[in-house]
């Protein structure tokens, strides 16, 4: 299974976690990715970049406590319902 570190250190707001997802998940892929949450849902489908669609994966989000306090309870909230959503997917996060 492949395993995924979404760094929290890279997060200071919304945009910069769009810029995170696309660095970690879309790796050498010829074309910018939109960045909102239905293309996070999108990519983390598979095929668009580090894994096949539904490939099972672990993604682990570091610093997330962090990243909580700087994206808000509700933002956060959804961000993890739409990756929990996702049957291929282990999700972790660390402090």
């Amino acid at each position: 299974m492949t395993t995924i570190v979404i760094n929290g250190e890279n997060i200071c707001d919304l945009e910069s976690f769009y810029d995170e997802i696309d660095r970690v998940l879309t790796n050498d892929l010829d074309m910018k990715t939109g960045h909102n949450l239905d293309a996070f849902n999108d990519i983390l489908r598979g095929g668009f970049g580090v894994f096949d669609y539904g490939e099972p994966v672990k993604i682990i989000w570091t610093n997330f406590s962090k990243n909580k306090d700087k994206l808000g309870n509700e933002l956060t909230k959804k961000i993890i319902e739409i990756i929990v959503d996702h049957n291929h997917i282990e999700f972790e996060t660390t402090d």
